[in-house]
């Protein structure tokens, strides 16, 4: 394929892309405006928020529709969900679909692995920011919104539908009132972890972006601490300062929000669909056994993952040959022998 057919189907994956993500921009202001009650209970004041949202509705679903027209996710999307809605693989393994869910997605074991500090704050980070997500897009939406009673109670509507009525002096009271504060305390204590690990250790120093890896740390702990000072202006102060912290916290929301399709955060849209590959792989090997590394024996990957693997390569154009069935650490032996052979030996 020479440059000019490649630049053309780079632009036919753009034009679906642009498409889906708009379809589902206008798809997200139709739920707006029929779950805010024809925007009756949409609150003025919310609508930066709301129309950040809708633009990161879009530069999410492009990104990700440009995401899987690539060979690679495209083929590995398909043999995961195919593998994740399969009957067969359900009665065979009954409970890898909770555990793939619970253990990958929500707890996210692996990353215990490398560490329970860093698991921790992970959690943290990952627990904070979900529950923000979720509180703050269902308040913009108008989805979520709060009445005052008769009886000088409060009452919770989810999409006009009364949900619950609370006293307005009582413990569960205070949770949701304050449950943006609670998320903010967990993003700034893992955001908090992960910036002095950045700033501190070494190996994740050298590896470190400015823009990729540190910025999106900053963004979170900016939102968190601006979302923090609007309680304390509004408790302490008698509302002091409250105006211009509002529109800045605002700001630092929105401006964070356009940049998610665009950051590090991506990841967090691109986690569930590693969840079908996930099972994919452990079905795979169930299957047709495991190839083991070429130059040291070690296991390395299930035959068909290996499969599919060089199926991707040779679309791809890329001759990898026999390195497909080595490991990752004797790629880095022999790598490391070719630049001692025929590059340091040379001087």
């Amino acid at each position: 394929m020479d440059r000019s057919q490649r630049g053309e189907g780079v632009e036919r994956q753009s034009r679906r892309a642009s498409v889906a993500g708009a379809v589902a921009a206008a798809i997200l202001t139709a739920l707006v405006f029929t779950g805010s009650d024809e925007l009756r209970n949409f609150d003025a004041a919310l609508i930066g928020y709301a129309t950040a949202t809708i633009v990161l509705t879009f530069g999410v679903v492009y990104r990700y529709a440009m995401w899987v027209q690539t060979p690679p996710t495209r083929r590995y999307l398909l043999k995961g969900w195919t593998a994740f809605f399969s009957i067969r693989n359900f009665r065979r393994f009954p409970s890898m679909v909770p555990r793939a869910i619970v253990g990958y997605l929500g707890l996210q074991t692996f990353i215990k692995k490398r560490g329970t500090a860093r698991w921790l704050a992970h959690q943290a980070l990952f627990w904070g920011v979900m529950i923000a997500t979720l509180m703050t897009f269902t308040l913009a939406w108008g989805w979520v919104h709060f009445e005052a009673s008769e009886a000088q109670d409060y009452e919770m509507f989810v999409f006009r539908v009364k949900i619950m009525t609370f006293a307005p002096l009582t413990w569960w009271a205070w949770i949701i009132f304050h449950v943006l504060d609670i998320a903010a305390v967990l993003v700034i204590a893992g955001s908090g972890y992960f910036l002095w690990r950045r700033v501190r250790d070494r190996e994740a120093a050298s590896g470190q972006r400015l823009g990729y890896d540190f910025l999106p740390l900053v963004m979170l702990v900016a939102i968190s601490v601006t979302g923090l000072l609007l309680t304390f202006s509004s408790a302490l102060l008698d509302g002091a300062g409250y105006e211009f912290l509002a529109i800045l916290h605002m700001g630092v929301v929105v401006l964070s929000l356009i940049f998610i399709p665009f950051g590090k955060f991506f990841h967090v849209i691109q986690r569930p669909a590693t969840v079908g590959v996930h099972m994919y792989k452990r079905t795979s090997q169930e299957r047709d056994g495991i190839v083991h590394c070429a130059r040291c024996g070690a296991p390395l990957e299930g035959a068909a993952f290996l499969q599919n693997l060089q199926e991707t390569m040779d679309e791809l154009g890329l001759k990898y040959g026999e390195l497909i069935e080595t490991c990752p650490r004797c790629k880095r032996l022999e790598r490391g022998q070719a630049y001692l052979d025929h590059v340091k030996r040379g001087f």
